[in-house]
């Protein structure tokens, strides 16, 4: 793989969805989109016959997939042709195709739409909870993870150039920081993981008033990344309990995590912890 190269992005999770989607369900067509400028732009297509569907744009409110975004539910047909409970302005693509049978799946984001997953066979079938339910787990697989990257990138956007950070706005990113730390624990994808750390690595970094290198054997303290968690919920003054319920820890397991860092940076309380941390370089 070449390293330079941007992964994971929107359109490749969208693109490893569909061929999900088709996995799962069984269908041999499956294909979809999100939305951009209004429009949902079908991007991946995979068991198709013809390129009928390349250039497809479905728009809110029309055909089978826009009025599965504007109910933000699943809706499907297994007569596409004769179907009257959906307009019919992309019949050229769907029909071109050779499609009887359709299911539009809405991807759902903190309520709105940002896209579609269609399901298709060129012959009737019945489509039933069977096929439905692991459809759909594929469409909140993939809002889920659009979330998390939403909210990466809102961090992202809310970060401060100035290389001092004092008050009010330095609490502020010692709670994003937290919070990135948190939303990490909950991530599988290694390459997202990467990317949150490189954020938390500059949100360490913008919080120092200027350059400095740690000395001594403090500069050599290396935390484990749920000692790090602990520590940052630790530094905003949560308690174990609180720290326990952000983490979805228990909370005798939160206080060995607190020991293990107060034991590593040779600090008697949480506060000497925290403040050591931040000395090392390890909490903003």
């Amino acid at each position: 793989m070449d390293t330079d190269k941007p992964i994971g992005t929107a359109e490749e999770l969208l693109a490893d969805g569909v061929r999900e989607l088709a996995r799962r369900t069984r269908f041999p067509v499956a294909f979809g989109g999100l939305i951009e400028d209004g429009v949902v732009r079908v991007t991946s297509i995979v068991g198709n016959r013809t390129h009928s569907l390349d250039g497809l744009n479905v728009r809110p409110e029309r055909g089978l997939g826009g009025r599965a975004m504007i109910e933000l539910r699943p809706r499907m047909t297994n007569n596409y042709r004769t179907s009257q409970q959906i307009t019919h302005d992309y019949d050229v693509f769907v029909l071109g195709e050779g499609l009887h049978t359709l299911l539009a799946l809405p991807i759902v984001v903190n309520g709105r739409p940002r896209g579609v997953l269609y399901a298709g066979a060129w012959e009737e079938s019945q489509i039933g909870g069977v096929t439905t339910a692991p459809a759909m787990s594929v469409a909140q697989s993939i809002a889920n993870e659009l979330h998390i990257r939403d909210e990466v990138e809102k961090r992202v956007r809310s970060m401060k150039p100035e290389p001092a950070i004092a008050g009010a706005h330095l609490e502020d990113l010692r709670e994003s920081f937290a919070e990135l730390r948190s939303i990490a624990a909950s991530v599988a994808d290694e390459t997202l993981r990467e990317r949150i750390a490189a954020v938390e690595r500059r949100l360490v970094g913008s919080s120092a008033p200027e350059p400095s290198t740690p000395t001594g054997s403090i500069s050599t303290v290396r935390l484990s990344p749920r000692e790090t968690d602990v520590l940052a919920c630790a530094a905003l003054g949560a308690t174990n309990a609180e720290i326990a319920a952000q983490l979805g820890l228990r909370e005798g397991t939160v206080k060995a995590y607190l020991s293990a860092a107060m034991s590593k940076l040779d600090a008697s309380t949480r506060l000497a912890a925290v403040a050591r941390a931040r000395r090392a370089g390890l909490l903003p």
